[in-house]
Order: structure tokens, then sequence, then C-alpha cells
């Protein structure tokens, strides 16, 4: 008797560690991996993708379903993609099912056909911009890296803010495009990605790809398959890009490597970063991870040799870097959250006719509604947090779970109209810097303002010609933008990241002064920034500007040493949730004896206890702590735990997500 072929097949949205099992058509028996089929599945039908053949099942073969249809005549996805998406699911310990649906756009997890209509044109009449001179730091960036095209190396390409990484950038891919080659570059945020497209169009002859979650199905689906079939040749885009198929792949770039924006904090919670590393070494090309503030984990890369250091220390061109000062408030009375010292800096800035930009990363108008007779506060009945309030939509909303009410005129509890809003966000600065400076334009970039298509664009160009003359904003500003007139920075709030309960938190402050500092002075003029504080003798502060970065990274990596902390050790995060206040605890105590009887070589469990915010989205959130020296002890427990989780009865009655390498604990 001839044996039939069986497929096995990852299945996404079907939250199990295992490939399913089907019977492959009688009169085929040259399937692929890394095709799409339509299989039975329940009541219902599924698309999957193909991983393995073989001739044997565990199963009798009389209980395997055929396939319903194959979709693909040839693989989407190559062996070297395969490997990946197989790796990556057990670093992660996800179900493959779910990871290699990250790597396919949503029309082709739909079953869509693979191909394109119409392909984009290519101008090659336009004037392109040439390549500019390199400094000595550049070139040697340059050349180093170009040495090593065509195996694997990792490059940690630290420069200052301003030292020009980008010319770098566009001076490696030009080389890998002239070897006839394909390039990834990753950004961690949608709106770094217009200013890079548009300087990569201006260099380079070549459709250039673009891939992030604000375009549309049909675009993500289209920059898919022109990347995957090698009609085009470079790829922007943000972390979702990574799983992206390149088959003549020769060089990764992740600008901004430190940014958290790069781990997914959500569902299948990768790291673009690591996973780019690993990608390189499977596809032997180079990895280029730049940064003016390289996260401490690639420094002790660095240190340990694994990863090489570049070093940019100039601005490029005559910039010089930026005086740093500290505005000591305490005791100085404020108005709406500025002191005298800053305001008498913006009125002499914008005299000068240069730009100001002021940092506040908090949104709304202000963060607490409280009315001054009885003392209540207007809370979020979902989460243990505040509602904020946006009086420009006349709203009060949760920046945790997103519900919203109308802004109240008297109080809740005893009917006063004495309601007072407490604290200060951009929509209210705004609103008083317009007040302050009524013949200057004042624009507000953050989330809530950028939400609009092409809104965020509309700003930028605003900031390029000079129509805007203060700019305030939240994170979105940190990040890699190039204001050529911007010669104030003004960081209004340093202490809120001087506290935390998160050991991440002190990097973190460091890299957002240093990210925000550097959007001052980058050419001709020298900037200025300027930080409120009323902390002003806290050792992070000093240190940092009196050392500089990389002098503060060498002290925080050896305090994460002394408290036995990532890079110096690994971690693990277990999450559990439930509109039931006592099921999370009981579930994670159940792991907690699972992770006890086969815990040979004493990993550390922390937990279980409730997570910095307990309550969110109606949710009861408790997480319990995996820790260990050794990655591969830690990983050793969670590979013989996780499918013990899965059988446990209380699984079903409350949700639960596994974090490696979490980047934050809440």
């Amino acid at each position: 008797m001839i044996k039939p072929l069986i497929l096995k097949v990852a299945i996404p949205a079907v939250p199990f560690f295992q490939l399913f099992e089907y019977l492959a058509p009688e009169n085929d028996a040259n399937l692929q991996a890394g095709i799409r089929l339509e299989v039975p599945f329940g009541k219902t039908s599924k698309v999957a993708f193909l991983i393995a053949t073989s001739f044997d099942s565990i199963f009798p073969f009389e209980k395997l379903k055929p396939i319903k249809r194959i979709i693909d005549d040839v693989p989407l996805l190559a062996e070297i993609d395969l490997k990946l998406l197989s790796w990556v699911a057990n670093y992660y310990h996800h179900p493959i099912g779910e990871v290699m649906s990250a790597a396919f756009p949503v029309a082709l997890r739909q079953g869509k056909d693979a191909i394109i209509k119409k392909l984009p044109k290519i101008s090659e009449s336009e004037t392109k911009t040439t390549q500019l001179i390199c400094n000595e730091a550049q070139q040697n960036a340059i050349d180093k890296i170009s040495e090593t095209l065509g195996e694997f190396n990792v490059f940690v390409l630290d420069g200052v803010t301003g030292s020009g990484k980008t010319e770098v950038y566009m001076q490696l891919i030009q080389t890998v495009l002239d070897r006839q080659q394909q390039v990834l570059v990753l950004v961690p945020e949608i709106t770094l990605t217009p200013q890079l497209q548009q300087r990569f169009q201006a260099r380079f002859s070549t459709h250039i790809a673009i891939s992030h979650s604000k375009l549309t199905d049909l675009q993500r689906k289209n920059a898919w398959i022109l990347m995957q079939s090698g009609v085009c040749s470079l790829l922007l885009g943000t972390r979702s890009a990574l799983f992206t198929p390149l088959p003549n792949i020769g060089l990764i770039i992740l600008d901004e490597e430190h940014d958290s924006s790069f781990k997914q904090q959500e569902g299948f919670r990768f790291s673009a970063r690591d996973v780019a590393v690993m990608r390189g070494k499977l596809a032997s090309v180079p990895v280029v991870l730049g940064s003016a503030t390289p996260s401490l984990e690639s420094l002790y890369n660095v240190f340990l040799t694994r990863y090489q250091h570049l070093r940019l220390p100039e601005r490029a061109g005559n910039a010089l870097p930026p005086l740093v000062e500290i505005i000591d408030v305490r005791r100085q009375k404020l108005q709406a959250g500025l002191s005298l010292k800053l305001l008498e800096e913006i009125t002499a800035t914008l005299a000068k006719k240069e730009q100001v930009l002021l940092f506040l990363n908090r949104r709304g108008f202000a963060p607490t509604l409280i009315c001054d007779d009885c003392g209540w506060v207007a809370r979020c009945v979902h989460c243990d947090a505040n509602l904020v309030i946006h009086r420009h939509k006349n709203l009060l909303r949760c920046h945790h779970c997103g519900t919203e009410h109308r802004l109240i005129s008297n109080c809740i509890a005893c009917q006063s109209s004495a309601l007072a809003s407490l604290g200060l966000g951009t929509e209210r600065l705004e609103l008083i810097l317009t007040h302050l400076f009524p013949e200057k334009k004042v624009i507000r970039l953050d989330r809530d303002s950028t939400s609009k298509k092409g809104a965020l664009n509309d700003f930028l160009a605003q900031i390029h010609t000079g129509d805007a003359h203060i700019i305030l904003g939240t994170q979105l500003l940190a990040k890699g933008h190039h204001f050529p007139n911007v010669t104030l920075v003004a960081i209004l709030d340093v202490d809120s990241g001087l506290f935390s309960t998160d050991f991440h938190s002190g990097e973190k402050l460091a890299q957002l002064i240093v990210q925000v500092s550097g959007r001052s002075g980058r050419e001709k003029k020298q900037g200025k920034v300027l930080l409120q504080t009323r902390q002003p003798t806290h050792p992070l502060l000093t240190e940092l500007l009196r050392e500089g970065y990389a002098k503060f990274a060498k002290s925080e990596l050896a305090m994460r040493e002394m408290a036995f902390l990532p890079p110096f050790s690994y971690q693990a995060l277990l999450r559990a949730h439930s509109e039931k206040e006592d099921l999370p605890p009981v579930f994670l105590q159940s792991v907690v004896n699972l992770a006890q009887g086969l815990n040979l070589q004493a990993v550390q469990i922390l937990g279980p206890i409730p997570a910095p915010m307990a309550r969110r989205a109606g949710q009861y959130r408790f997480q319990l702590l995996f820790q260990h020296e050794s990655r591969a002890v830690l990983h050793k427990l969670l590979r013989e735990l996780m499918p013990q989780i899965s059988t446990l009865n209380m699984r079903q009655k409350v949700r639960w997500s596994l974090d490696v390498d979490p980047v934050d604990l809440y």
C-alpha cells in the first residue's frame, strides 16, 4: 500500500503550538513548504501555511481530512524565511500559526492572490541628489561595514545626534544596490518614514517599497509582493515589515535601534531588533544598529565583542553640540509649567527668527479633573487611572482603555460646580503659548493632533518652511527628526521619568533627554537645551550632562550587574488577566507549582503579584517573572512549561501571554 502524503500546516488565529496534519491531493505529491492552502477546520475552513510534508503521521490516516484547495502554485516563503519563523516561534514560545501569520499582510492571510495587477513605474530621468563628502568617522564606518558585505556581522553605529548616520546608511544602501541586492531599513515609528522616504527617493533611482500599519491592505500587499518577487530592492518600514521575504537580501539597517517601539507589546511579543540580528545571521549579511543612545543590551554585546562598535563622535558639517542647562524650578512660580528663565529664552529665540521646541510627554488638556469642594476625582471605571481632560473635543478620556465621556460641569459626588483641572497636558500648553505669543504660530504634535491622514506631513512641512515658530509635542518629537532652524529645546517635566518601579526607566530617561536635546542646533547655529526639574542634583542628570551618555551607560550597566538584572540575566514575564479579581493569581500560582516541579536548575520565580496597573479595561491583571543568568536554562524551563500551561483547567477562564525579554514590566 502506498502511503499518502501528509501535509503539516500552521493555522493562524488558533492558540496551539503544534502543526496540524492533512492529506495531500492524490494527484499532487510535489507540494512545497511555503505555499498557502485552504483547509477544513471544525465547521469552517481556514487559510493555512504549509510547513513540511511527510509520509508518516501520529494519527491513523483515515482520521485525517484532505485539504480543500491549493492557493499558491509556488512557495511565497523560501526555506530561509521558514527557518527564521521557526526560530522565532521557538524563542518567543509563541504558536507557530500566529508567527506565520505575522509574516503575511492581511490580504494574503485571507487567501487573496499574490499578484500585483499594475507594477509601479520607476522614473530614471529625475534629478538625483549626490552623496555628500563624509568626515573621517563616517567614511571609516562605511568602509568597515562595506568590507563585510556577504557575511554576517552586527555593527552598532553610535553617532551623536546630527552626526550624519543617515548619510552613512545611504552610501551603504547604494553599494548594496550596485551589487543587485536588496536592503531592509526599519524605523521604530511611522512618523519617521516620510522624511527617510523623501531622502531615499531624492538619492536612489529605484522604487522604494513602504510598509507600515497606516497603509491600506492593498498597499501593504503590493509592497510585500514587490520585495518577495525581487522586483523591488529597497524596503522601508516599521517592525511589521521585518518578516517580508527578500530573496536577495544584502543589508539590514535599524535606525534608532534603542527605541522600545521595536518591541511588539501585545499578542506576538517579538523584538524586531533581536529578530533582525537573527535574520542577518541566517542570511549571512551585515546588520547595522544605528542610534545616538544605543541600548544597554547592544553596548553589552559590544563589550562581549559580539557586535562591532563604530563611533561618530561629532556632528556633521560645522554644527556644534548644543549647550545644556538645568533650570531648578523649586520654589519658583511657574506660569503654566513654564519658568521665567524659559519664557525669557523663548522670547529671545523667537526674536532672532529661530524656532523653539518644547517637549511634554503628556497628551490632552490636563491629566486630572478634581472637585475643589469635596475632593472627588474623575476616574476611569475600567482602569486604575484618572480620566484625562480633552477640552478641545469636550471629553474625558482614558488613555489606557479608550473609554470616553462628555466633559461634565458638576461634580458627580456633591454636584458642586467647583471643578478644577490639575496638571498640564500638551493641549492646555498649546492654548497658553498661543496666548503668550499671539503673533507666533504654535503647532502641537501628539497622537491626537496627528490622527488625521496627512496631518503629520502638513505639520512637518510648516516646520521646515518656517511657518511654525513654536513646536510643542510628545514622544513624536524625540525620534530622529531634522529641524534645521530649531535652536532652543526645552524638556518641561524631567522629573516624571526619575522615579519608577521599572528598572529600565533610568536608561529610557537618559535616551529621551539626549534624543530630544539632539533636535537643537543641527546646522550652523549652536543650539541650547533647557531641562526643568525639581531634582537638579539627581545623579542621573548630573552624570549624564557632565560625562555624556557613554559614561552614563557604563555606570548603569555596572548597577544592573550588581542587581543581577538584564543584560546580566534573562527574563520572561507571564501575564494573566480576567474580569474576576481572584482568578489570575490562582492561575499563576498553578503555573508556579508546575514550574517548581520542572525546575531543576533554580530559575528564579517572582510572583504572582498584581501588575503595576492592577486593573485595566475592566480586567484584573497579575504577573509572574522568571529570571536566570543563563538564557539556555530559562528557555529550557519555558519549553517544558508552556505545553503544560495549555492543559491547566483554568486556562480558559483567564487570558494569559508570555513576554520573553520584556522591555517594561507593565
